[in-house]
């Protein structure tokens, strides 16, 4: 039996994953690979972070979004799993929002962090 747990997201862009976990400064390995979990149990992912007490953590296509697969009983992070998420998430949708945006013409006219931890962007298009 796996020990494995698979925690939905609403992530679907790659790079705009990978984009967030380097604003957080998380340490992961690129590309498919090996999360390592109990009694030498792996699960592929596309993004792999390694902890200190070799038991990996990382996300998954499930076919319809990445998914955060981890051993939970092994979790050793600064963060719980709902804190690191909401961290995720948030930087997630802000290079979603930025790289949309951009493809759509627009740029960044204005960009403000909250007291409340909330970003507030502003983008601009110039029209001919």
């Amino acid at each position: 039996m796996s020990h494995f747990s698979n925690i939905k997201t609403k992530i679907r862009n790659l790079d705009s994953l990978k984009a967030a976990l380097k604003d957080l400064n998380v340490d992961w390995k690129d590309s498919s690979g090996q999360v390592r979990g109990y009694q030498g149990q792996t699960h592929q992912a596309e993004v792999v972070i390694e902890q200190n007490n070799s038991y990996d953590f990382g996300f998954c296509w499930n076919g319809n979004e990445y998914e955060l697969v981890a051993d939970l009983q092994y979790w050793q992070q600064p963060l719980t799993v709902d804190g690191f998420l909401r961290q995720v998430t948030q930087r997630y949708a802000y290079h979603t929002v930025v790289n949309e945006t951009a493809s759509q013409g627009f740029a960044i006219a204005e960009q403000a962090n909250n007291e409340d931890g909330s970003i507030r962007l502003v983008v601009q298009r110039w029209s001919t």
